[in-house]
C-alpha cells in the first residue's frame, strides 16, 4: 500500500511551547511590568607593558591590561567593569574613526588605576634617574580620557597612579622619589612587604572624604608608591595627608561633582578590617555615575 504525504498547507500545526512554571522558573513579565535598570558600565584606564618579558609568548608587542582585584572591587557592587585600550594617533583604530569620546558616551564613570610611574615629562621636568621615566603615552591617554568624563560631568576616582596624574592635569607636580626629595619623610614603599605596608592618614574636616566616612578623622592605609604630590594643582583641594609626614594622601577637584583620588589601594583593604574600608568610597562614587546617568545632580 502506498501512503501519501499530507500537503505542507494540511500539515498539523506543531503545539505551542509551554513557559516552565514552578519554583525554577523565571519570573512572567506581565505587560506594563517596568525592565530592572541596566547595571551601571565603569571604565577602567588600561595598564601597559611596552616590553613584555619573552617569557610570555610576545614579541615587540605592547600589552594592555589591567589588575584583577580592582575590576572586581567595582563588580562586587554590582557595577560592570570595562577596559579601555588606549588608541593612539597612528593606531589602526584611529583610522576607523573611534574616538575617546565614544569611551564616555558609552560609560557611567571612570576609575584610573595604579600601575607605571607618571612621567616627569607630563609636569615639565627631566626624570632624576632613566629608571623614573614613566610612561608619558600613558600619561597623554589618561588625561584624555579624564578630560573627555569630566566635560560630560561624569564621575572620576583616581587611584595612587590616578591620584597623581589628576593634580598633574591640573597644572601639578610630584615628587619623583620620596626617599631623594623628601629624605626626612616616612618611607612610604617596601618592596618586601608590597601591600601590607602600612601607615595612618588624617582626613580633613569638613572635606568630601570625611563626608563619605561619617566624620571619620583619621584611618590606617596601605602604602605602595615612591612619589607623591609635590606642588598641588589648580583646583584640586587635599582631603588627607599622612599623619606622620604631612604628604597628600586624598584630593578633590574644586567644583566637580566627584573627581577625587586616593593615593593608597583601597580595592586591597578588602580582607584587612585594621584598614579603612573602600566601601563606602565606591558606594559614593557609584552613587555619582548613577545621578549622572539620570541627570540628577549631587552637591560635590
Amino acid at each position: 500500500m502506498t501512503l501519501t504525504a499530507r500537503p505542507k498547507s494540511e500539515a498539523r500545526a506543531a503545539a505551542p511551547q509551554r513557559t516552565p512554571t514552578g519554583a525554577g522558573a523565571p519570573p512572567r513579565r506581565r505587560r506594563g511590568d517596568r525592565l530592572p535598570p541596566a547595571p551601571l558600565r565603569i571604565g577602567l584606564s588600561a595598564r601597559l607593558m611596552h616590553e613584555p618579558p619573552p617569557v610570555l609568548g610576545f614579541r615587540n608587542r605592547t600589552l594592555q591590561y589591567l589588575e584583577q582585584t580592582i575590576a572586581h572591587w567595582i563588580m562586587g557592587h554590582g557595577a560592570l567593569a570595562f577596559m579601555l585600550p588606549t588608541l593612539n594617533a597612528d593606531s589602526e583604530v584611529a583610522r576607523r574613526r573611534i574616538s575617546v569620546h565614544q569611551y564616555v558616551d558609552a560609560m557611567d564613570g571612570l576609575v584610573m588605576q595604579g600601575g607605571a610611574d607618571v612621567s616627569p615629562s607630563s609636569y615639565g621636568q627631566q626624570p632624576l634617574r632613566p629608571d623614573w621615566s614613566g610612561d608619558a603615552i600613558r600619561d597623554r591617554y589618561e588625561i584624555e580620557l579624564l578630560d573627555g568624563f569630566m566635560s560630560r560631568a561624569k564621575p572620576v576616582l583616581g587611584i595612587c597612579r590616578g591620584l597623581q596624574l589628576i593634580n598633574v592635569a591640573f597644572g601639578g607636580s610630584l615628587l619623583q622619589d620620596i626617599v631623594t626629595q623628601r629624605p626626612e619623610a616616612l618611607h612610604h614603599v617596601d618592596a618586601d612587604l608590597y601591600d601590607q605596608h602600612q601607615h595612618d592618614v588624617v582626613i580633613e574636616p569638613g572635606s568630601q572624604l570625611a563626608a563619605i566616612y561619617d566624620g571619620m578623622v583619621s584611618a590606617r592605609v596601605n602604602s605602595i608608591h615612591h612619589q607623591a604630590i609635590d606642588r598641588l594643582g589648580s583646583d584640586v583641594l587635599v582631603e588627607a595627608r599622612s599623619t606622620e609626614d604631612g604628604l597628600v594622601e586624598a584630593i578633590r577637584v574644586r567644583g566637580s561633582t566627584f573627581v577625587a583620588g586616593v593615593q593608597w589601594h583601597p580595592e586591597f583593604h578588602v580582607h584587612d578590617p585594621a584598614l579603612l574600608s573602600g566601601e563606602p568610597l565606591m558606594r559614593a562614587f557609584l552613587a555619582a555615575a548613577a545621578a549622572s546617568r539620570h541627570g540628577t545632580a549631587i552637591e560635590p
